[in-house]
């Protein structure tokens, strides 16, 4: 069936500073990250990084990235950013708050070393004590390599999370 998901594995990390998943090859074109709670401990936004075929996070500037913020108590906005060390944006937490992010990724040619790797993200938390804040965001990872994981992490504090991998059919 087209357009079914087939599990891959699942992470979770307890107040860590980062959290990776990995498994990505050539066996799909596209794989789905679900990220059903992720809280941090600062009032902050959540970013992102891709793992390599070493198994290192990859902080260089080669990421691209745009997204729409929409506030429930604020006028939405955009960020946007080029040859950057993160795709910023995709994820938000109140320390305050105890609900989380919800989250869904999209990762597109991971594992073709002769293409870029693309990243569609949407995701909705709790911003600025009660206040919902959801993210729309695009990125793209410049250089063509090949890509084995997906790794976030909190701009301002650690972070509780569980991410589970999928394959798209």
């Amino acid at each position: 069936m087209a357009g079914s998901l087939e599990f891959i594995n699942s992470v979770t990390g307890t107040s860590v500073s980062g959290l990776s998943i990995t498994g990505f090859t050539t066996d799909y074109d596209v794989y789905a990250i679900w990220t059903p709670t992720l809280n941090q401990n600062a009032n902050n936004d959540i970013e992102a990084r891709f793992v390599d075929s070493g198994g290192s996070v990859i902080s260089d500037s080669e990421y691209d990235y745009a997204c729409l913020s929409m506030n429930s108590g604020a006028s939405f906005s955009e960020v946007r950013g080029t040859s950057q060390d993160r795709i910023e944006n995709v994820g938000v937490n109140d320390q305050n708050e105890t609900y989380g992010v919800g989250s869904t990724t999209y990762i597109f040619n991971p594992a073709d070393s002769s293409s870029y790797t693309f990243l569609i993200h949407q995701s909705g938390g709790m911003r600025d004590v009660g206040q919902l804040r959801s993210y729309k965001t695009i990125g793209v990872h410049k250089v063509a390599e090949e890509i084995t994981g997906y790794n976030i992490f909190g701009r301002g504090g650690n972070i509780t999370a569980t991410m589970i991998l999928y394959g798209v059919k």
